[in-house]
């Protein structure tokens, strides 16, 4: 049978044959055959033109569609791979916050001959061992659902994250930087170790939910790591244990542009969070009822 492909607005694309079995996938496929720059990882398929995107693995036979029948196309605009903005978002940090600590004359010139404090040093560390993590997380640990984002993302997540450190590395490298104390130096230096071992955790656990090679999805539930006990309270641990680290990092610096980046990595990583959340609970019927999206308790 033949179905008609068209866009969102309602422009033609063209018909192409399908079987009951035909997968959204293979769809994608044949529309990528007929106009090239609509590659598979660029469209979005719908039933109707303001619709829900359609997954891949979707079938012809359990999609009610009939010979004759439509199927609108959404140009999504050109795409990356998500690991590649991965690792220039991340890697880009590790260069930009060592370049105002191993060379700060050039930021801050003849100021900068003085030696900097245990703790600039410290958090020059902290923060490395952070985003070469990330990096690392990025090439051996995360399975990712979609292949591709749009690639406008790629300047806005290195603009965030680059920015960033570049604003925080600024005051906490600084010649006129005032350490805390002691005790705080302490408290704070433990709660990023803490926290940044939970996040390492939570990570390993989401992958092992997902076999290789698939997208299946379950729901998270503890392992034998006690980091992971986490998700008797939150759907997304991982981002509770990341703003940890944040302010763990923000207490041990005390500065207030790294609480600045706390505060808004808290912001959108809790937006996303409790998306995550809502979407769990849609696709679970039996899925725990006493979690929240990422603060135990309260959110």
């Amino acid at each position: 049978m033949e179905i008609e492909i068209v866009t969102t607005t309602d422009k033609n694309i063209g018909k192409i044959k399908v079987t009951d079995a035909s997968q959204i996938s293979d769809i994608k496929k044949s529309i990528s055959k007929i106009k090239s720059a609509l590659y598979p990882d660029r469209q979005s398929l719908r039933l109707e033109p303001r619709g829900k995107s359609l997954k891949d693995s979707d079938k012809v036979k359990d999609l009610g569609l009939i010979n004759g029948s439509k199927l609108y196309v959404k140009d999504l605009g050109p795409q990356i791979g998500w690991s590649t903005v991965f690792m220039a978002e991340y890697a880009g940090p590790l260069f930009v916050y060592l370049i105002f600590y191993v060379r700060p004359s050039l930021i801050y010139g003849a100021a900068a001959n003085q030696k900097m404090s245990q703790v600039a040093e410290v958090a020059a560390y902290c923060w490395s061992f952070h985003y070469a993590k990330r990096v690392l997380e990025t090439l051996f640990v995360h399975r990712f659902s979609h292949n591709t984002m749009p690639i406008m993302n790629l300047f806005k997540n290195c603009s965030y994250y680059w920015g960033f450190t570049a604003f925080v590395s600024y005051f906490v490298s600084h010649p006129l930087y005032t350490p805390p104390c002691t005790l705080q130096f302490y408290f704070g230096l433990g709660t990023f170790i803490f926290c940044e071992l939970g996040n390492l955790s939570i990570h390993i656990a989401l992958r092992n939910l997902r076999p290789p090679g698939t997208k299946v999805r379950r729901i998270p539930i503890p392992t034998i790591n006690p980091f992971t006990l986490l998700f008797n309270f939150v759907s997304c641990p991982n981002y509770t244990y990341e703003v940890g680290s944040w302010i763990g990092f923000t207490i041990m610096t005390s500065s207030f542009s790294a609480g600045l980046f706390a505060f808004a990595g808290f912001y959108q990583m809790a937006i996303w969070a409790l998306g995550k959340h809502k979407n769990y609970k849609k696709e679970f019927s039996d899925y725990p009822k006493n979690r929240k999206a990422i603060i135990p308790f309260i959110l």
